[in-house]
This record gives structure tokens, C-alpha cells and sequence, in this order.
């Protein structure tokens, strides 16, 4: 069955029945089902999914700082932004460096670097403004980076059984060595919730570099450019931090703020499924090969050191 031989309404209503079997499903099949979607009859929302997507992903991240504590986020914060530090540096020097051995376009190395160092597509979303970048070249960073998370998703928590990590480990290694704040939520949410909320919290600290990294970014880009670039800020991690203070202060609230987080993770699900619909044949073809490349050679790079760095502390 492909959308060539469904009409449009039957797609849409396909597409709006699999909604209900979303809840049901792990992050890793939602993910899957909607890749599974996205190949065969298509997305027939996809000029809304985008939208939807970030502010489905921005609610939930939001939703889920309801179930944070200051004292722990601190706590967490101080010890995971060593790794940040280390990990954003290595990662975006080494990017520049395999791009230009790979003789990759220089906007592209800077948004895959970009979002394998921090977060995957909001990276991205922030540096092409930036940058100036042209849609081909965030199509295939999105493409790579988007190719690389959906692997990370089924792969990472495998692979931390398999290295005896600690739920704080595991926690730590998500937020560190995996792109997406979605699909960190979605690894590290398969362990315990220990580790979810050491990779939420350690993720949206890493997200936060988007704003000095782009401001340097812009800095370099400027130079010899008459047109000044813009910077994106992420303003949902402030709304999270805001969700986390009234959690925390406010504790009578806790019965509505246990509601709250379960429905974020309900929702975090719902955008791996969407994230999952948004991907397309074409997307994949225009991907190429030598950023797909240059992505797995940072991914593997960041994660193995970034592992080690773990383990040994």
C-alpha cells in the first residue's frame, strides 16, 4: 500500500487512527512507526508537522520540568557540565576538521558539528539563522543528524546494560553522547527515572550552549559579511527552569504536577512518532553520503570517549 493508491482522505484518517495506538508504545516503536508511516503512505499532515513537532517537543520538555528538583538539577548540573564543556569543544573542532578532509560545504559541517555537539535539530534550527544557511544545507544536517538519533534511540540502552552503567551513568551518557532532547528523554526514560531526570537536566544545560556557541558562530560569520545574522534562542529550557523552581517551592501542587509530567512523557512520545512521520524518500537521497559520514565519525567519537570519561569517574 503506498499514498499513490490511498487519497488523501483515507491517509489523514490512517494517519489520525495509528494516534491511538501512540500511547501504547514504547519511545523506540513509536519512532519506528513512524518511520514505517513516513515511507509507505506518507504523512498527509506534513506541511503542519514541523510546527507541530517543535511545540509539541517544547511543551513536553517543559512538562517534564515538573518533575525536577532544584537542589538535584544543581546537584546534577555541576557534575555534567565538565562532560558539556569537554564534549562541545572536542566535538566542534573535530567536526571542522573531518568536514574539510571530507571536502563537505562548510554551512553543512557547521550545523552537523553543531548538532552533535548539543541537541540535534534545535542546533541546527538556531545555527542556519545564524549562518545564513541555505535549505539544501539544513535538510541534510537535519537528515543525518535525524538518521543518527533514531539509531541512538535503540541502540544506547543495549549498550549501557552491556557496560554495567549506573542509572546516573546511563543518565549522563544520553544527554552527553545522543542528539535530540527527545530521544535522550526517550533512552535514558527506558532505564529508570533516575536517569531521566539526569539526562534532562544535563541535556538542557548542554542546550543552553546554543546561545554562546552561536553568538561565537556569529562572530566568525560576520566577518566579511555585510549582512548581520540572527540568533534563535531557545526560550522553552527558561520555561522548564520556571517549572522546576514551582515544583520545587511549591509542593502542595504535587498531585497536579505528577498529572503534569505523565502527560510530557505521553507527549514525548507523540514527537518521536511525529519526528518519525516528518522524514521522506527524497530527504534521504539528498542526505549523500560524507555528512552521514562526518556524523558517525563524531557520534562515535563523542560517545566512546564521552563513555570512557563516564566510567572511569
Amino acid at each position: 500500500m503506498t499514498k499513490q493508491k490511498l487519497s488523501q482522505q483515507q491517509r489523514e484518517t490512517i494517519f489520525v487512527l495509528l494516534l491511538f495506538v501512540i500511547p501504547f508504545l514504547s519511545p523506540g516503536l513509536a519512532l519506528l512507526l513512524g518511520l514505517v508511516v513516513a515511507l509507505s503512505i506518507g504523512n498527509p499532515f506534513i506541511q503542519h508537522n514541523k510546527v507541530f513537532t517543535k511545540m509539541l517537543l517544547q511543551a513536553s520538555v517543559v512538562g517534564l520540568g515538573f518533575g525536577m528538583n532544584v537542589e538535584q538539577a544543581i546537584s546534577a548540573g555541576k557534575t555534567g557540565i565538565l562532560f558539556t564543556i569537554f564534549s562541545i569543544a572536542i566535538t566542534m573542532i573535530l567536526g571542522l576538521l573531518f568536514g574539510k578532509l571530507l571536502k563537505i560545504n562548510k554551512d553543512t559541517t557547521i550545523l552537523v558539528a553543531g548538532g552533535t555537539a548539543i541537541c540535534g535539530g534545535s542546533a541546527i534550527a538556531a545555527l542556519g539563522p545564524v549562518i545564513d544557511a541555505k535549505n539544501r544545507d539544513m535538510t541534510v544536517a537535519l537528515g543525518t543528524i535525524f538518521m543518527l538519533n533514531a539509531a541512538a534511540l535503540f541502540l544506547f540502552p543495549p549498550i549501557g546494560d552491556w557496560l554495567h552503567m549506573s542509572d546516573t551513568q546511563f543518565g549522563y551518557w544520553c544527554a552527553i553522547a545522543i542528539h535530540d532532547t527527545s530521544s535522550v528523554v526517550g533512552a535514558a526514560a527506558t532505564r529508570s527515572e533516575i536517569a531521566l531526570h539526569i539526562a534532562t537536566t544535563t541535556k538542557l544545560i548542554r542546550a543552553l550552549w546554543i546561545i554562546p556557541l552561536s553568538l561565537i558562530v556569529a562572530f566568525f560569520y560576520n566577518r566579511g559579511h555585510e549582512k548581520k545574522s540572527k540568533i534563535t534562542i531557545p526560550w522553552f529550557i527558561f520555561l522548564y527552569v520556571v517549572a522546576m523552581l514551582i515544583a520545587t517551592y511549591f509542593p502542595e501542587g504535587q498531585a497536579v504536577y505528577t498529572k503534569a509530567v505523565s502527560i510530557a512523557k505521553m507527549g514525548m512520545i507523540y514527537t518521536l512518532f511525529l519526528i518519525g512521520t516528518g522524514l521522506s524518500k527524497e530527504n534521504i537521497k539528498e542526505v549523500g553520503f560524507s555528512p552521514i559520514l562526518l556524523g558517525i565519525i563524531l557520534w562515535f567519537i563523542i560517545s566512546i570517549l564521552s563513555a570512557i570519561v563516564i566510567l572511569l569517574l
